[in-house]
């Protein structure tokens, strides 16, 4: 397959997610991209330590960004995300392993949120 195929193809599947899943797909991402920082701390990867903490920080940005404000729970959200923009930048300067692995868990409890709420509007839907 081509490359120019494969992105097509990529992008089509972006598109044919509902807003839930592609949520999701951002939090799986984010705790992806934090283990990655993790892992990277250990070995002592300074540059994959920080791309992999600025990619979290940019998509907690993108979360924080995309909230709907209409919602009182968006203004909890905001400022969990702040919170969490605020610790990953402490953990980059500090290269603090401590810290990330305080924080990941509250990733993953997120995304796992998250994931319990699509699953019980998608069965609410049915």
């Amino acid at each position: 397959m081509d490359a120019r195929g494969y992105q097509n193809y990529k992008q089509q599947s972006i598109n044919s997610m509902t807003s839930g899943e592609l949520l999701l797909l951002l939090y799986d991402e984010l705790v992806k991209r934090s283990t990655l920082a993790s892992i990277a701390l250990d070995k002592q990867d300074w540059p994959a330590f920080e791309a992999a903490l600025d990619r979290c920080i940019d998509i907690v940005d993108y979360l924080d960004e995309t909230l709907d404000r209409q919602y009182p729970i968006s203004h909890d959200l905001a400022r969990m995300y702040d919170y969490f923009t605020y610790e990953m930048g402490r953990i980059k300067l500090g290269r603090n392993k401590k810290e990330l692995d305080r924080l990941r868990p509250m990733l993953v409890d997120m995304r796992d949120a998250f994931r319990t709420a699509e699953k019980n509007s998608g069965e609410k839907q049915a």
